[in-house]
């Protein structure tokens, strides 16, 4: 999923144009960067916290040619997701789990219900 499917997706469950949704769903993004950057840390409750951590320089190997390459010392952005993300994550796991092969994910609005509103050809 992109940032334009995100903006395409809640325009229009608030029926708003999607150049105004595109405008907030960025300032949104901005706004918890700048909080990230400033405070080290967002916590947002049944979604997940990012984190801002530092990871020590060290001595890593070059894939290619094997040969050892030191990386500098840098700060990384962490995330750890929260308790509702990993229990509908665990959840989609279940559902694969039990599908058979090439079936695709079930949709977050998936009601099971397999009926249609069009008359049976019997």
């Amino acid at each position: 999923m992109t940032k334009k499917d995100i903006v395409r997706t809640i325009a229009e469950q608030i029926d708003l144009p999607q150049l105004r949704t595109k405008e907030l769903v960025q300032r949104t993004f901005d706004a918890l960067i700048e909080a990230l950057v400033r405070e080290g840390r967002i916590e947002l409750r049944n979604f997940g916290v990012f984190q801002i951590k530092r990871r020590e320089a060290r001595m890593a190997r070059n894939p290619r040619t094997g040969e050892r390459v030191p990386v500098q010392a840098k700060s990384v952005v962490t995330f750890k997701p929260g308790k509702e993300m990993e229990a509908r994550v665990r959840e989609y796991d279940r559902s694969r789990a039990e599908a058979p092969p090439d079936t695709p994910p079930p949709s977050s609005n998936d009601t099971g219900d397999t009926s249609t509103d069009q008359p049976s050809r019997g």
